[in-house]
């Protein structure tokens, strides 16, 4: 079902009369006529948007760039289909809302329908790509090879390839809301790093070894890397914390091209021979979160400093789902959705995504969702996941 049945049809009730044929008749021609003019309005809209590109640098710029520090910088997502498309626009609309000065482009990446996602429904829907041009976003198409539907997560791998080199960079997923002036951050691209909301997911070691150490060491030492240098020590050996590993939720470096030809050469590499030490190790889920952190220390990075704290924290948010965000964030971040999603540009969308109309816009969030948990306590993701599923409450 395209986004245009969804906004037609989700928004009634099932256990309603169906309507009399001319009245069908009716409702189809108008929704046609919709789908017309939000296809004329998305040409007319992405016309105006490769007309305001910037122009290509010249010979003499690419030569002597200037030092990477904090200043402009590109901002990539992941959009595609329905649920990926309405988080990325609700990124956008945050991002203008939350930090009004930033400047840059807002690259959403949208993969096709052919290599690793062959037969998969991937484009965004007309009326979404609508939002995301109205939000100031440029969508580009990417051809993913080596991951897709087998693994979705290394769409923001691959994804890398489709920002200019030598400029940099943050990639954020698209379940992300700004809540705060993104462009006050003092991002060092010299030294990429990525986010520190993670816990203790990978690896797992088994009860006869390796251990954390043998584990993460033998991964540094196939990559030529120095692996004394990436640890904590502050944190006593064997325990996680001590050896360098992120949420890939987002992460920036300075040359998105150089960052991401490590990130799929050696997520290849780790896939298709992980070794000895990662013989019982998991890696159909965060394969991305293995490889993150080598090429990070890699290009000169490590762990955020305490300028970044902002980030997962009052200045950004990586929700993952809508009924999470109202279990476990602050009053801010649902302050945040709900004024978003109550934007005339967002406000039909949302009623058509059930998520949102259910969680959000009928107060489900507020009046059952969020009376459920405490959150002066941290909230185990896995388990306030069951407690959701189990009241009937998960929705994404």
């Amino acid at each position: 079902m395209g986004m245009c049945d969804v906004v037609k049809d989700k928004g009634k009730d099932k256990d309603r009369e169906d309507p009399p044929p001319t009245s069908r008749r009716a409702a189809q021609q108008a929704a046609n006529r919709a789908q017309r003019e939000a296809q004329r309005q998305l040409r007319q809209a992405e016309r105006a948007a490769k007309r305001k590109k910037p122009a290509a640098k010249t010979k003499a710029e690419t030569r002597a760039p200037a030092p990477v520090t904090a200043g402009p910088f590109n901002i990539l997502l992941i959009g595609q289909d329905i649920r990926l498309g309405m988080e990325a626009a609700l990124f956008a609309a945050s991002l203008r809302h939350h930090a009004p000065d930033w400047r840059g482009r807002l690259i959403v990446a949208e993969p096709g329908a052919e290599g690793a996602w062959t037969g998969a429904r991937t484009k965004i829907p007309a009326p979404i790509r609508l939002a995301l041009l109205d939000f100031g976003a440029e969508i580009l198409p990417f051809t993913a090879r080596h991951f897709g539907a087998s693994y979705p997560f290394g769409n923001k791998i691959e994804a890398l390839s489709v920002l200019p080199p030598g400029e940099p960079f943050v990639f954020f997923d698209s379940d992300t809301l700004v809540t705060g002036p993104l462009d006050r951050l003092p991002f060092d691209f010299s030294r990429p790093s990525a986010s520190m909301r993670r816990s203790a997911t990978w690896p797992e070691p088994p009860l006869y070894g390796p251990g954390y150490g043998a584990i993460w060491k033998s991964l540094y030492d196939r990559f030529g890397l120095d692996y004394e240098s990436s640890l904590d020590t502050s944190q006593p050996d064997e325990h996680w914390e001590r050896y360098l590993y992120f949420n890939a939720g987002w992460f920036f470096g300075a040359d998105p091209q150089e960052f991401g030809r490590r990130f799929l050469d050696w997520a290849l590499a780790i896939r298709e021979d992980p070794g000895e030490a990662l013989a019982s190790q998991k890696l159909d889920v965060l394969l991305d979160q293995v490889a993150l952190p080598l090429v990070i220390h890699a290009l000169g990075g490590g762990r955020p400093g305490p300028g970044l704290a902002g980030l997962d924290g009052d200045v950004t948010c990586h929700y993952r789902d809508l009924p999470l965000l109202y279990a476990r964030e602050s009053d801010l971040v649902v302050e945040t959705v709900e004024t978003l999603l109550r934007d005339p540009r967002l406000a039909p969308l949302a009623e058509a995504w059930a998520p949102s109309r259910q969680i959000v816009l009928a107060g489900t969030g507020r009046d059952r969702i969020r009376p459920m948990f405490d959150r002066r306590m941290p909230l185990n993701e896995g388990r306030t996941r069951q407690i959701l599923k189990k009241a009937g409450l998960w929705l994404r």
